[in-house]
């Protein structure tokens, strides 16, 4: 979809295209773009189709580059989808400055162009195109930030839920956030790389004001950068020991399972010894004398089978004292992820 937009009285107008006053600088929001779209950008900014294509690839890395009558330059900006297999991922912008025009141009929605039309940005300048561009990096570093939180928040919440029991699920989340967090890393290194370009390029002019500006966006980039380090390998720990615990626990129920197997060995090569045609042992006896030998056999079995499985006694007392969890712990539990569901509905 594409939408025209002027600034009148410092808040962002929609405009149609039939009325638009080419006497004032016009900004073009190109979202969730159609291949028919495309075309008709290419064709009335005369755009060429590499950069068009670079703007649309979801791998591109920021930068700015000179075209034949514009500047192209591509940020990466963060976006939130809650039904995607990685809910929290990062899609490139390409901004284009033509003349009066900047052009804003998005494979998807972006939260971060979504604020800017509906005038959630303050002191911004569609008069001053340099500025405008740190502005929309300035707003993606408050989204990282905002973003990071919220994957901090979600992961404590799910390593809540896992205390209580390791499910499938729960992983799957977890290594979600861990995604999101490289691809969050990836991209803020990128947008760093980009800043610093911008400090001494040439093809975009920069004021004193719009430098010092570019120098704080940088600071903020360098802590969100921090963050998300910090946050990935926190993450990395939780799931390295979540690994260790579900490696210790399937040895525990495999050396049950061969201590089972081991016990009931005698038995089983007794049984197919004497069924081989082999007259039984205890036939001649009188009355249930045989079925009492074989009940007290089998009890044997069974006590060697208990005494071998609780050997281990610490090992057991662990596992009982983490099965007497309170219900009213696991109902608290239950409820800060309750609350902490409906903040993120909320943010949505």
């Amino acid at each position: 979809m594409i939408t025209y937009w002027q600034q009148i009285d410092g808040q962002f107008t929609k405009t149609k295209k039939d009325e638009i006053d080419r006497n004032m600088p016009l900004w073009v929001d190109a979202r969730s773009v159609t291949r028919d779209e495309t075309t008709e950008l290419q064709e009335t900014y005369k755009i060429e189709q590499d950069h068009i294509l670079d703007i649309l690839d979801p791998d591109e890395l920021s930068r700015i580059e000179d075209g034949d009558s514009y500047i192209l330059t591509i940020v990466r900006v963060p976006v939130y989808a809650p039904s995607a297999e990685t809910p929290y991922f990062t899609v490139p912008v390409g901004i284009i400055i033509q003349g009066k025009t900047i052009i804003t141009i998005c494979w998807t929605d972006s939260e971060v162009l979504k604020d800017f039309g509906a005038n959630r940005v303050r002191n911004v300048r569609l008069s001053d195109f340099p500025s405008f561009i740190v502005q929309i990096l300035n707003r993606a570093n408050t989204n990282f930030l905002r973003y990071l939180k919220e994957i901090n928040r979600r992961s404590v919440s799910i390593q809540n839920e896992l205390n209580l029991e390791i499910e499938n699920k729960e992983l799957m989340l977890m290594l979600g956030l861990e995604k999101s967090l490289v691809y969050f890393t990836t991209s803020l290194k990128s947008n760093s790389m980009l800043l610093q370009k911008m400090s001494y390029t040439k093809l975009i002019n920069f004021d004193e004001d719009d430098l010092d500006f570019v120098e704080g966006v940088s600071i903020d980039n360098r802590q969100a950068i921090e963050m998300a380090d910090t946050y990935s390998n926190i993450l990395f720990g939780v799931m390295d020991t979540y690994s260790s615990v579900i490696s210790n626990n399937l040895n525990v129920v495999m050396k049950k399972l061969a201590i089972i197997n081991l016990v009931m060995m005698a038995p089983t090569f007794v049984t197919s010894f004497f069924g081989m045609n082999y007259k039984l042992p205890f036939e001649n006896l009188p009355g249930y004398i045989p079925v009492l030998i074989a009940t007290g056999l089998c009890l044997i079995s069974v006590f060697i089978s208990t005494w071998l499985l609780n050997i281990n006694r610490e090992t057991i007392h662990a596992v009982r004292n983490a099965r007497k969890i309170s219900r009213s712990k696991k109902k608290s539990i239950k409820q800060e992820t309750k609350k902490l569901r409906k903040q993120e509905k909320k943010l949505k």
